[in-house]
């Protein structure tokens, strides 16, 4: 089980995170692009993956983590359950979607 500092904590560790507003949400991003968003009483965090990630990811257990209900989902944004992931699975999953959108520069000082 995790939870928001957890997420924090990890996300802000990445290179260049900047955290910023996203309509009622927060959002975690490099470079402008949207690695992780969260509202802290959801209970949940968002994540983008590309769809043959988001399906291996969501095989795991589709209760903790499946593509968002709408069109979103089919371009790989996903949805993460605090309570149903330990924190390997939420360190995984966001270091796969800021590998997606960040500089391969950043990507390379986290490998």
């Amino acid at each position: 089980m995790t939870d928001f500092s957890t997420l924090h904590d990890y996300v802000m560790s990445l290179p260049e995170i900047t955290e910023e507003p996203h309509f009622e949400k927060r959002s975690y991003r490099v470079k402008k692009k949207i690695v992780a968003t969260v509202s802290t009483d959801e209970g949940f965090f968002v994540v983008k993956l590309t769809p043959v990630q988001q399906s291996l990811f969501c095989k795991w257990d589709e209760s903790a983590c499946h593509p968002i209900p709408n069109k979103w989902g089919l371009q790989g944004w996903t949805r993460v359950y605090f309570e149903k992931v330990d924190p390997d699975f939420l360190k995984d999953i966001v270091k796969t979607s800021y590998s997606n959108v960040a500089p391969k520069k950043l990507v390379d000082l986290i490998d």
